[in-house]
């Protein structure tokens, strides 16, 4: 079946999506973007996904492009006509087409581009029972990473230096030897039995819906979450490490720069954040654990 894309306002298929060639996404990337998972046809913490956009759109100076409700009914739309029951939905916002210029144009609308692919979610629950590498790498962002910006370029950099070195994923690492977060995740440590140690909320990361959604797991489960910066040394000395996005969920760090974590293998917390946090999606969508493969091993 042929996937389906919106843009601005219409539904087409993928192969004939476009945008003006003066969109300043395209030319500045002055635009922000939301990536929502779904499960059994149920968008994930929709809500927060919508208000985090909205943030974006806000500090960035871009006037929201449609009416929430309206946005939930295109995103319903979207996974529908894609035929999605386990995936992802891609939001884009950009300030809309204008003549090339720096300064915000006078007058123009922004343009809202959807997409939706499906996730095969048994191949990272398969993943997350053996863990995954990371390397650490300077973190050379603009000094906003709490803005879902479309300008990524230095993420991509990380990203494509971890896959080079055979790793999963880069911690972005600042001037003080402190981890920010990964390039496309955020970063947490276990330094003691019961803890969990992430970087606290600013300008210096983004404020990722699943480590919302894990924070509120971990206590829960009676975990203790310390929101602190940690470093690269605290981080290869810890019990545990693991990461966190929207289609990870918590993805147990084995090792860092080569250097094993812990015992060199997904270590409890973990592995209880991870069951509790799944648990957490089967009473918001319904799915049951026969209906994604591995899951009834966690």
């Amino acid at each position: 079946m042929p996937r389906i894309a919106y843009v601005d306002g219409r539904y087409v298929p993928l192969r004939q999506a476009a945008i003006h060639i003066e969109d300043r996404g395209y030319q500045f990337a002055d635009g922000v973007y939301e990536v929502c998972a779904v499960v059994n046809g149920v968008i994930l913490d929709m809500d927060a996904h919508l208000d985090r956009l909205d943030r974006s759109l806000h500090e960035l100076r871009i006037r929201q492009p449609l009416e929430r409700t309206a946005l939930r009914v295109v995103m319903r739309e979207t996974l529908r006509r894609n035929r999605i029951r386990h995936g992802i939905i891609y939001i884009q916002v950009t300030r809309g087409v204008a003549r090339r210029d720096h300064p915000f144009p006078a007058a123009s609308h922004p343009v809202v581009v959807m997409t939706a692919r499906s996730v095969d979610f048994s191949r990272i629950i398969e993943r997350a029972a053996l863990g995954v590498p990371v390397i650490t790498v300077p973190d050379q962002r603009w000094a906003r990473r709490d803005i879902k910006s479309i300008s990524l370029l230095p993420n991509v950099l990380a990203k494509q230096t971890a896959y080079e070195k055979g790793a999963y994923e880069a911690w972005l690492v600042d001037d003080d030897g402190h981890v920010t977060e990964g390039s496309s995740t955020n970063a947490w440590i276990v330094p003691t039995e019961g803890v969990l140690v992430t970087r606290p909320l600013g300008p210096d990361i983004l404020a990722g819906v699943t480590r919302a959604g894990l924070v509120e797991v971990a206590r829960k489960v009676g975990m203790r979450v310390e929101e602190r910066t940690f470093t690269v040394t605290e981080a290869k000395k810890s019990r545990e490490a693991f990461l966190s996005s929207t289609t990870n969920f918590a993805m147990p760090v084995v090792s860092v720069d080569g250097e094993p974590i812990g015992t060199g293998k997904p270590g409890s917390a973990t592995r209880a954040l991870l069951k509790g946090y799944w648990q957490r999606i089967m009473d918001e969508t319904g799915v049951t654990a026969s209906d994604i493969p591995g899951l009834a091993k966690l």
